[in-house]
């Protein structure tokens, strides 16, 4: 029987064993994570690299320095993650990976490296969407969260809405028609000068501003599910050009305020809509931009006037990490989902 055979039925065995252990690999940007998860919710250890201060210099993520960085750090990552969760690589019942989306050459050697070690432990490989995992990582911070409920899915390279009808099952409501909300922030950023990553330091710079500044996103989406914020991106970049080149002075801060009023205040409306037209009365946010301090606020206050309960993970659990793959993986494998095989590579795009 060769390894692929002998996989599904162990893939099997897994989804009716009652205590599953898996160690899980992300690495589809500039954090090389590893993580050890018991039944998809206790996080036994989860060990983060981060690259930002070495990408922080180029003003954003090259991939070919996050890829170099990842070979380096990634086996060292996992023997830590293994020994932090108290176990034997032996007691591993599956090895879970991202496989995208993301960058290429970083994804591969997340992916290479995990059906090295699921052929070395003979146990089953589990290849996770990075979408999926931000969603996952709700179930980890919320320990009573079941679907169904909608999500907001909104990071650096999805901005969409989902009817999340069971464990891997979701309904598209809504998706970016161009740059994703995490894009048009760190563009934005890049133009008023703050550092990478842009998000954050939005974030804190609106904190000190006021919003004065009518930017507004695209009309042409009112009524659907989806979103535009490349136009607001480019009248924000065109604005600070334009001011730098007559000489005139303007507030980063009050730029900054209004660009995330506008921002979040669209990301905020059509997710409490959503709510209503799926008929759910729970709402979850995921991905990076999912930190922002006040979109949070927005969510809970818009939940709160509809009589709708929000979930947002925990800070730690908001960016890329590997614990939210392994909850995701989990998931996966009792719904019989998710086996590969060694011919697994990584992808650049997922389907949501």
């Amino acid at each position: 029987m060769n390894y692929f055979d002998r996989m599904k039925v162990k893939f099997e065995a897994l989804r009716d064993k009652k205590e599953v252990i898996l160690a899980s690999i992300e690495s589809s940007c500039d954090e090389t994570s590893v993580a050890i998860i018991k039944n998809g919710r206790q996080v036994l250890s989860n060990i983060v690299a981060s690259q930002i201060e070495i990408h922080r210099r180029f003003g954003g993520v090259v991939p070919e320095v996050a890829s170099r960085n990842h070979i380096t750090a990634i086996a060292n990552i996992f023997e830590e993650a293994v020994s932090a969760a108290g176990i034997q690589k032996e007691e591993l019942d599956a090895i879970a990976v991202t496989y995208g989306a993301g960058l290429v050459g970083a994804l591969l050697v997340g992916v290479n490296y995990a059906k090295a070690l699921a052929y070395s432990l003979d146990i089953p490989l589990i290849a996770v969407s990075h979408v999926h995992g931000h969603i996952a990582a709700n179930y980890i911070s919320h320990p009573d969260l079941e679907p169904p409920f909608v999500c907001l899915m909104v990071s650096g390279g999805h901005t969409a809405l989902l009817d999340i009808c069971d464990y891997e099952e979701f309904k598209l409501l809504g998706t970016t028609v161009d740059d994703a909300a995490g894009e048009a922030f760190d563009k934005v950023a890049r133009v008023l000068g703050l550092p990478y990553p842009g998000g954050p330091e939005i974030d804190k710079l609106a904190k000190q501003g006021k919003n004065c500044y009518k930017f507004t996103v695209s009309s042409s989406l009112k009524g659907t599910f989806n979103f535009s914020f490349s136009g607001i991106k480019t009248a924000v970049v065109n604005f600070v050009h334009n001011h730098n080149q007559k000489g005139e002075e303007f507030s980063p801060a009050d730029i900054a305020c209004s660009f995330q009023e506008c921002v979040t205040e669209e990301l905020t409306s059509k997710a409490i809509a959503a709510c209503s037209f799926a008929g759910r009365d729970r709402l979850v946010v995921a991905g990076g931009v999912g930190a922002n301090y006040r979109l949070k606020e927005k969510l809970e206050e818009g939940c709160k006037k509809e009589g709708i309960k929000f979930y947002a993970p925990v800070l730690k659990y908001c960016t890329d990490n590997a614990a939210m793959i392994g909850s995701a993986a989990y998931y996966m494998i009792k719904k019989g989902l998710g086996l590969a095989d060694l011919t697994l590579t990584g992808k650049p795009n997922v389907s949501l």
